[in-house]
């Protein structure tokens, strides 16, 4: 699972759905909760909170350019790549932070993955959850 610690920004709601806005080092991000609003409720701008997300959910992208729905996108250097006969894992740093990806090894081909090479890890908000920090 991967964890970036941010804090909130910004929540807005409407029903039971709600986008909340987390700042994590210089990059912003959205997470989209569904149901979960009554503990949302309690949740302030400025509360820590760690995002988290599954490797499986982060796609990766070289020289993106043009408009895209994404709202969370990771840019950042390949430091790792273990390739297998049918899936990748691909390590990118992020700020600091290793960010996991497992993509189709035939998607690492396609793409020419290699260490060193600058990519970009994309995640659908309704992809990321948020855990309040302790005491908060």
């Amino acid at each position: 699972m991967n964890r970036l610690p941010g804090q909130i920004v910004r929540i807005e709601t409407a029903g039971s759905i709600a986008l909340v806005d987390v700042a994590a080092g210089r990059h912003h991000f959205t997470a989209t909760l569904v149901g979960g609003i009554d503990e949302a409720a309690s949740w302030l701008p400025g509360m820590p909170v760690t995002l988290l997300f599954k490797e499986t959910e982060v796609s990766l992208a070289k020289n993106l350019s043009g408009l895209i729905s994404m709202r969370n996108r990771l840019p950042g250097v390949i430091t790792a790549i273990e390739r297998g006969q049918l899936l990748t894992k691909v390590t990118l740093d992020v700020d600091g932070h290793a960010i996991t990806s497992i993509i189709t090894t035939r998607s690492s081909h396609a793409l020419a993955l290699a260490v060193g090479d600058e990519a970009e890890g994309l995640v659908k908000a309704n992809e990321m959850s948020l855990l309040p920090e302790s005491g908060a």
